[in-house]
């Protein structure tokens, strides 16, 4: 069984496997985002799910560098409740959630929530003491 998980920006403590880092907000931020993800996985033996979750992570981080100053969090976590999901958190210092939009085929952005919501099972936004967290859940595969 995994330790309680450590409050991030507004996470919900969680009982469970964890993983999480702190990245500071610069460009390199979303490729080291994307390599620790699937490092985790793979040492969870969650192949499966390292380049859907390093997607999705690597829009949400590039979200908060895009409209927030400050650390990035990202959090894995493996629910003890919920051996078929993976719950997966972005924070950062800004208090306002991001808004879903509708891209224009010419817009070069704006369809990081998108991805999110198609791609996930549930997703959303929890505002935290110091900014909010992005989540989302995916299926765990058997």
């Amino acid at each position: 069984m995994g330790r309680p998980a450590r409050e991030v920006i507004g996470v919900i403590d969680t009982e469970g496997d964890c993983a999480e880092w702190t990245f500071p907000a610069e460009p390199g931020a979303v490729r080291s985002a994307r390599v620790a993800v699937r490092d985790q996985l793979r040492g969870w033996d969650l192949d499966g799910l390292a380049d859907l979750t390093a997607l999705l992570v690597s829009e949400l981080v590039t979200n908060s560098l895009r409209h927030a100053t400050g650390p990035i969090g990202v959090r894995l976590v493996r629910p003890a409740a919920l051996a078929d999901a993976l719950r997966v958190e972005v924070s950062d210092p800004l208090p306002d959630p991001p808004r879903e939009r509708v891209a224009r085929p010419e817009d070069e952005g704006g369809r990081g929530l998108q991805l999110v919501a198609g791609a996930s099972q549930s997703w959303g936004t929890r505002p935290g003491t110091n900014g909010k967290t992005v989540w989302f859940e995916l299926a765990v595969p058997e």
